[in-house]
């Protein structure tokens, strides 16, 4: 894509959706970091079911600390990988109460240095909770970037740097959340839905698809 054509993406996906928003539930930062955490390779649907009563009890490290593993492992043992999760959750509230005073540090590189937080994990908490202009590339951010050619890139990493270099102001406070959701709701992994998509002109993947599949049900194309 050229510089003109990439602003007029993403000015298409900020007029459907102007202010988008992680559709991770929390009630703090230290709740976003955990509903992170928690969401790899885990839908946030999935995460938020898991979530909804823990985060009623545990809204500090300190307290998460006190439920200990086995009883945040009763809240959280609907999603995958919910042992190793729950391990890091722990060490993560441990680690956050020694070294940070109980917050959430506000930097990367404290963030990485955290049990079970990577650079994804820590992007998605720069943006959320404190603003920072960052790209954080899960599956549907690596598939649409891609995809229609915005930034392609063979590891998440490539394309994170890509998407730094090309996404132009106003567009990057909230260019990982349209990116995510795009792909979450119209460029799906299986069947892109390209007959409702209001990026498809721009879009240089070459095996568009233009007729809805007929005789199977199918998820709204944005969340309610």
């Amino acid at each position: 894509m050229t510089r003109t054509e990439i602003f007029e993406f993403f000015r298409r996906l900020a007029e459907d959706d102007p202010a988008p928003e992680t559709e991770l539930e929390f009630g703090n930062v230290y709740q976003l970091l955990v509903a992170v955490v928690l969401s790899a390779q885990s839908t946030d649907v999935g995460v938020n079911k898991a979530t909804r009563q823990l985060f009623a009890e545990v809204r500090t490290p300190k307290q998460m600390i006190e439920l200990g593993e086995d009883g945040l492992k009763k809240h959280i043992k609907t999603i995958g990988l919910f042992n190793a999760k729950a391990r890091n959750v722990i060490a993560l509230s441990e680690r956050l109460v020694a070294e940070h005073g109980g917050e959430v540090p506000e930097d990367r590189e404290a963030l990485v240095a955290l049990p079970g937080v990577g650079r994804k994990t820590a992007n998605v908490v720069m943006n959320c909770a404190f603003g920072e202009e960052t790209f954080a590339v899960d599956t549907h951010v690596f598939r649409v970037s891609n995809r229609t050619g915005l930034a392609r890139g063979k590891t998440p990493d490539h394309v994170e740097t890509k998407l730094e270099k090309r996404v132009p102001q106003p567009f990057r406070r909230h260019a990982h959340h349209w990116l995510i959701l795009h792909g979450r709701y119209t460029c799906k992994a299986r069947v892109p839905e390209c007959w409702h998509c209001p990026v498809v002109d721009l879009c240089a993947f070459r095996n568009k698809v233009f007729a809805k599949p007929v005789g199977k049900g199918r998820r709204p194309s944005a969340p309610s």
